[in-house]
């Protein structure tokens, strides 16, 4: 059976961006939760646990009324719900927003000429459950003056961002080189979030 559209449970508008690019029906709907690390998790179990975590928030909302608290219950005619976390890690440490301007321009000094990973899972919640995939990237900046950090981090484009920037904006001239999924690094990978939805019966290329 043909599911007619998707919830995505994200309002960021890159990932709205991207699920129009491949086509796919879809509505946006808010599925907050504590993104705060556990001690001592690894960042594919975090972003993991994170994407899991929206799917499973989005799925309880789309249901509202007819679930009860706390289950997954199947309901005829529920729409699956799309869901994704990102993160920067380097030397071993995850970094996900910056709180405030001191901690985007650290960020920034950390990344500045080297290479770090970009880790984004998403995860898919029906009435048969959860699944879930892992995405991993590779991007090297090339070193980036303090002035120029600043510039950027003043753009306010960096406010809200993984790891402090947005490839698919002004961020993209430090980019040297990357290795992996552009869209992965963006917020969304469009590959693994493309299988989820087949295996799901969603459709796409909507007016291809």
């Amino acid at each position: 059976m043909l599911a007619e559209f998707v919830y995505l449970a994200s309002e960021s508008p890159r990932r709205s961006e991207l699920l129009r690019q491949i086509g796919v029906p879809f509505r946006v709907l808010a599925a907050a939760v504590d993104e705060s690390v556990r001690p001592g998790e690894a960042a594919d179990d975090y972003v993991t646990r994170l994407a899991e975590a929206k799917a499973q928030r989005g799925w309880h909302v789309a249901l509202a009324g007819t679930a009860p608290e706390g289950a997954l219950v199947p309901a005829p005619g529920a729409a699956p719900v799309l869901a994704a976390d990102t993160a920067v890690v380097v030397d071993g440490c995850i970094f996900g927003k910056p709180a405030d301007r001191a901690e985007g321009l650290r960020m920034l000094e950390v990344l500045s000429g080297r290479t770090h990973e970009v880790l984004t899972a998403v995860s898919l919640c029906t009435a048969a459950g959860c699944v879930s995939r892992l995405c991993r990237s590779e991007v090297t900046f090339r070193p980036i003056a303090l002035s120029e950090r600043v510039r950027y981090w003043d753009s306010g484009e960096p406010r809200g961002k993984a790891g402090g920037y947005a490839i698919q904006g002004l961020a993209a001239v430090f980019v040297a080189a990357l290795s992996g999924s552009h869209s992965g690094v963006m917020g969304l990978p469009l590959f693994e979030t493309a299988a989820l939805l087949d295996g799901a019966g969603v459709p796409r290329w909507r007016g291809a």
